[in-house]
């Protein structure tokens, strides 16, 4: 008897393993959402709930979260890029026109009247590039034929052809993508021979004592800040946790080596001790 029922036991956990539902369940892809585990499919759904919800606050709270020292990493993002007065950029999540408008300005100032330079901002949230339209219509470019605002996926750039940009940026955008792969093989894509992709993102910080005082502020600060400025402190949280979720900085660099593009040198530069980087590889 005791034979028998294990028998029937171990056949009906046998066939409970082999259920369709099961391996369902268990083959199921995941990905990260800051340090939550979640389905591959929900991500994005996800991180533009975070977006739509902080967008009108974006520009401020990055200013509180890093002391305007944001701005300079940007700026010198530009001067890194040093675009020609031709150069054709497409800037991917690049919603509210921070790069877009600092590229059109230093054209505008290197090369005056004789500028041909143009930028195609490209986001997959619709509120973020309703604060970069508004901002491009206060700065008077609206109309200037320079600018234009796409909806888009930086994973699959459908709308924009195979080589047709000199230069992609990607600022602060490419740690919320669920599959980073499939962004770094569409810049190569959309890039011309001789295109130069550059990305400007969140670090890991390798000095101890930085590292610790800058986790002590990432985790007990910033998402107070959310909720003081922009109301909402899960975003922020979310935020912070996504930069700690993100490849380090040699890592990265192995995933734009890896998708074909040449790196010069180690192929990133550390910005203020590894907080950000700003990583580069030319299509060749």
């Amino acid at each position: 008897m005791l034979l028998r029922q294990t028998t029937r036991a171990l056949r009906a956990a046998s066939q409970l393993r082999l259920s369709p539902i099961v391996r369902m369940q268990s083959n199921e892809a995941t990905t990260h959402f800051g340090f939550k585990t979640v389905k591959e499919e929900e991500k994005e759904q996800l991180v533009g709930s975070v977006f739509r919800n902080v967008a009108s606050k974006y520009d401020v709270m990055n200013d509180f979260m890093s002391a305007g020292v944001h701005r300079l990493w940007k700026d010198h993002l530009i001067s890194v890029l040093n675009p020609s007065k031709e150069t054709k950029l497409l800037d991917v999540a690049g919603g509210t026109g921070d790069i877009a408008f600092r590229f059109l300005d230093h054209c505008k100032k290197a090369y005056g009247a004789d500028s041909e330079a143009s930028v195609t901002v490209v986001d997959i949230n619709p509120a973020m590039l309703e604060v970069g339209m508004q901002r491009s219509k206060a700065m008077g470019y609206s109309d200037s034929g320079k600018i234009s605002f796409q909806e888009g996926n930086a994973e699959n750039l459908s709308n924009i052809p195979d080589a047709s940009v000199d230069a992609y940026t990607i600022a602060f955008g490419i740690r919320n993508c669920t599959h980073v792969d499939r962004v770094v093989a569409e810049a190569y894509r959309v890039l011309k021979p001789g295109g130069r992709f550059t990305v400007l993102e969140f670090g890991q910080v390798e000095n101890p004592l930085v590292k610790g005082i800058y986790d002590i502020y990432s985790f007990q600060v910033i998402p107070k800040l959310g909720q003081v400025v922009a109301g909402d402190a899960e975003s922020y949280q979310y935020l912070v946790e996504s930069i700690r979720k993100f490849p380090p900085q040699p890592k990265f660099a192995q995933m734009i080596k890896d998708a074909g593009f040449t790196l010069v040198g180690k192929g990133w530069e550390d910005l203020t001790f590894g907080v950000a980087a700003i990583h580069t590889g030319f299509k060749l």
